[in-house]
């Protein structure tokens, strides 16, 4: 249940589910440091997870962003100063599409009849990050590492992971998503989604051997639900390519499709 209180998955590891979209935001705490895994989507939202951090721990922080969606990476200017890792992609995109990104939602919220959301979205400042992972770095919180993973394009060009080894735990961002009855929702398949190396990107996920996945939405969840997730999305890559290599119709394709039709249409681009 999103009910916006921490749990605790491993030793000074936490997750916070939030009514606002359902989005899993994450602590990982060390002897000298703590690490917060994205910052919900504007300053007010930011500024409410900065407080419930310093519920739990009083040490200084740092900022690991999983992708740049608004709803994971506009909460940031609540946090600093302080060092914000991500993907250079990430850092490109909030550069280039954030304020794109943050008219298109306000004006969501605005038709939703949520115009207080669609304000404090309209005064956030977007953030930049300053400290960037192509690959894979460590960061060193003092008695323990955690480390920054891109394992490849799917959800984004830029998914980065923060894998916390000595707990077992991993926070996927959007790579993986537990929508209610299923994996996937027709919002987890962007334009920017690069849908056939999403499978390979999830193999590279099961390899860490994580024991917890925390998804950038919903409930933190096991290794099994990754890999049926992973069988899923490669059903959708592939019904995607015969799809524009003219082989399957969009009829066709809907009909052998693994989730419902809004999922399908989005995540097969088929409108």
């Amino acid at each position: 249940m999103a009910d916006g209180r921490w749990r605790e998955l491993g030793d000074g590891v936490y997750v916070r589910r939030h009514a606002e979209l359902d989005l899993s935001t994450g602590l990982v705490v060390g002897d000298g440091r703590c690490v917060v895994v994205d910052t919900r989507g504007d300053a007010a939202q930011g500024a409410e997870l900065a407080a419930a951090v310093r519920e739990l721990t009083p040490l200084p922080w740092t900022v690991a962003l999983t992708h740049a969606h608004f709803d994971h990476a506009f909460g940031t200017a609540a946090f600093l100063p302080c060092a914000v890792w991500a993907h250079p992609g990430c850092a490109r995109a909030l550069a280039t599409d954030g304020e794109t990104d943050r008219a298109t939602w306000a004006r969501h919220y605005r038709q939703e009849g949520r115009p207080r959301v669609a304000a404090e979205l309209e005064a956030t400042s977007i953030v930049t990050p300053d400290r960037l992972v192509a690959q894979r770095g460590e960061l060193d919180l003092g008695g323990r590492r955690v480390v920054l993973e891109h394992l490849g394009p799917a959800h984004t060009d830029h998914d980065l992971v923060v894998h916390v080894p000595d707990a077992g735990v991993l926070f996927a961002g959007d790579l993986v998503e537990h929508a209610p009855g299923g994996s996937f929702t027709a919002e987890s398949f962007g334009p920017d989604t690069v849908l056939s190396g999403w499978p390979a990107a999830l193999d590279r996920l099961l390899a860490l051997a994580p024991q917890v996945v925390v998804p950038g939405h919903g409930e933190p969840v096991e290794p099994a639900f990754v890999t049926t997730a992973r069988e899923t999305v490669a059903a959708f890559a592939q019904l995607r390519a015969r799809v524009e290599s003219g082989e399957l119709d969009a009829a066709a394709a809907r009909h052998l499709a693994p989730g419902p039709a809004d999922v399908t249409d989005a995540a097969l681009g088929l409108g």
